[in-house]
């Protein structure tokens, strides 16, 4: 996952906005932290676990602004952060219908974890998920808006 944020980096640009999905240890912060090693983000990107949203300098250019909606009950709260969004590359984990109306143009990327036979998400409470690495993940990248039209994916 981490690599795929890195190759995710060489497209993005100030004013992205990018929406992470997937279940817990899916990869989300792990694709993270490769976006931002790969634009020399200042920091370490942390799980949104412990921050709700944290801006990363970088040594590339725009911001890398790294949100978790998880804990947000509606929208409002996600304008409330008062994030720079034209002016940053933001992602955001759990984001799906916290975005809605803030920009026409959204790079969507879903992380699905295989599942077990009884259908159950193949991370279990009782594991790490950075110590779940090689689990296969299917990832579907889906881009909206005009940005997205011919950009390279």
């Amino acid at each position: 996952m981490g690599e795929l944020g890195a190759r995710l980096a060489g497209v993005l640009r100030a004013g992205d906005l990018v929406v992470l999905t997937g279940p817990l240890g899916a990869g989300k912060t792990t694709l993270t932290r490769g976006l931002g090693a790969a634009l020399g983000a200042r920091g370490q990107v942390s799980s949104p676990t412990f921050v709700l949203a944290r801006t990363h300098p970088t040594t590339s250019g725009p911001d890398l602004v790294h949100v978790d909606a998880y804990r947000l009950s509606d929208p409002v709260e996600l304008d409330d952060l008062d994030l720079d969004w034209d002016g940053s590359i933001v992602v955001v984990e759990w984001g799906r219908g916290f975005v809605d109306g803030i920009s026409e143009d959204v790079l969507d990327v879903e992380i699905v974890r295989a599942t077990g036979s009884a259908g159950e998400s193949a991370a279990d409470d009782d594991l790490d998920p950075d110590d779940v690495t090689d689990e296969p993940r299917r990832v579907i990248v889906t881009g909206t808006g005009s940005r997205w039209t011919d950009a390279p994916l």
